[in-house]
């Protein structure tokens, strides 16, 4: 009898990819008709299905799905989104679409919006959200906060993050983004906002992961940013930042100096800045989706030839990537980012996982959690390449199979 007891076992895959460079074949990690074991909530083996009998135990409760011509893959790890937020800015997309840029009212329409949300309205608005990001794939998302802008409003998002991270499948990594913009109140005294933002890190500081800042033109500047990722360090808050989406704001080499996790966007980026990101080892979470409306893309063969790890994000937001599904992000990272399909898959597994210093999940390898997809396709190559459709059958989440009907 063979020691590991499987409670879930998928076979006869016609491909797995692990995104673990040591299980399976080149950078991916592929194996052909491949098998996976877990038990409870881990993975508890990877192989070809053919040594699966001879390696695994199965009871009379193990549930078995039959992969036969269907491609299995990580969940995918959404680094970057704004899942928490009220209301929509249609006309603004209409405006801007139409050579008008925030014509109709910006991050502050947004914040008027969710201010006079209730707590309820917040969470049904982002647990249908996740809905949507678990159907396509998303089994851990990054969340963050900024739609508020002052304590009471701020506090609030996160305890909706919180309650939606417990009561939903799709985990959640909250981050506090109270310096997302500066709020109408303090129009034109953006110090003394920051001044604020420091406070409320330290009111919030045990309900989040993460502290995020808006570092660019229109929004705050490096010595602003660097402030806030400070105060946020000093209460246990790990830094990430918004940088270098709408101008060389100075937000990349912010983020290298206090070794964030992640610097996010990244469209304007130069060689000296990516070079202190990769030594830095911060990783670069790039947002396709928004890249597409704002008509210019990060320039990713210069962030490969300066070392750095480059991870793909929806972005999910009101204002320029209304869209929660991931593979659209992926769709366009392979046409308009010069990423081939193998690339922009371990851009939404593993290296965004790194981006949430996790090694728990992104990747399909024993010990790691059991969040799988299990595609309607018979290889992941088409994720980028059949764009436009949902290529995802069914999700599985720390060992459970989600029913994408109810999701």
């Amino acid at each position: 009898m063979t020691e590991i007891k499987a409670d879930l076992i998928i076979h006869s895959a016609a491909e797995i990819r692990t995104c673990d460079a040591g299980i399976g074949e080149g950078p991916t990690g592929l194996i052909r008709n491949g098998a996976v074991a877990v038990t409870g909530d881990l993975i508890t083996w990877v192989g070809r299905t053919e040594d699966l009998e001879k390696e695994v135990s199965q009871g009379f409760e193990t549930v078995s799905i039959d992969a036969s011509g269907a491609a299995v893959v990580p969940g995918f790890v959404d680094a970057h989104t704004h899942l928490v937020f009220a209301g929509e800015r249609r006309e603004e997309f209409s405006a801007r679409s139409g050579g008008r840029p925030y014509e109709a009212g910006g991050i502050l329409q947004t914040v008027a919006a969710t201010r006079s949300a209730s707590t309820s309205d917040l969470i049904d608005l982002a647990t249908r959200r996740a809905d949507l990001m678990i159907a396509h794939g998303t089994t851990t998302a990054e969340a963050k906060t900024g739609y508020a802008l002052n304590s009471d409003g701020e506090r609030k998002l996160l305890e909706v993050l919180a309650e939606v991270h417990h009561a939903h499948p799709l985990d959640l990594e909250i981050t506090f983004l109270g310096a997302h913009a500066v709020p109408p109140e303090f129009d034109g005294r953006s110090d003394e906002y920051i001044d604020n933002v420091e406070e409320m890190i330290g009111e919030i500081a045990m309900m989040a992961r993460w502290c995020d800042v808006f570092c660019d033109v229109g929004a705050f500047t490096p010595d602003q940013s660097r402030r806030v990722l400070d105060v946020g360090k000093r209460h246990g808050l790990t830094p990430r930042i918004h940088a270098n989406e709408l101008a060389s704001s100075g937000g990349a080499a912010v983020g290298a100096e206090v070794e964030a996790a992640s610097a996010d966007h990244l469209i304007h980026l130069e060689q000296q800045e990516a070079r202190a990101l990769a030594e830095a080892r911060v990783v670069g979470v790039l947002c396709p989706v928004t890249a597409l409306g704002l008509g210019r893309f990060p320039d990713t063969k210069m962030m490969r030839e300066q070392g750095m790890t480059i991870a793909i994000a929806s972005d999910l937001n009101p204002g320029t990537a209304n869209c929660e599904n991931i593979q659209l992000a992926i769709a366009i990272a392979t046409r308009a980012m010069s990423m081939t399909p193998e690339e922009v898959l371990l851009a939404t597994t593993r290296d965004a996982a790194t981006s949430l210093r996790r090694d728990d999940i992104g990747r399909v390898s024993p010990g790691v959690l059991a969040d799988l997809l299990i595609l309607a396709t018979d290889s992941a190559l088409d994720l980028g390449y059949h764009a436009g459709v949902n290529l995802v059958d069914t999700v599985i989440k720390r060992g459970n199979v989600i029913d994408q009907g109810d999701s």
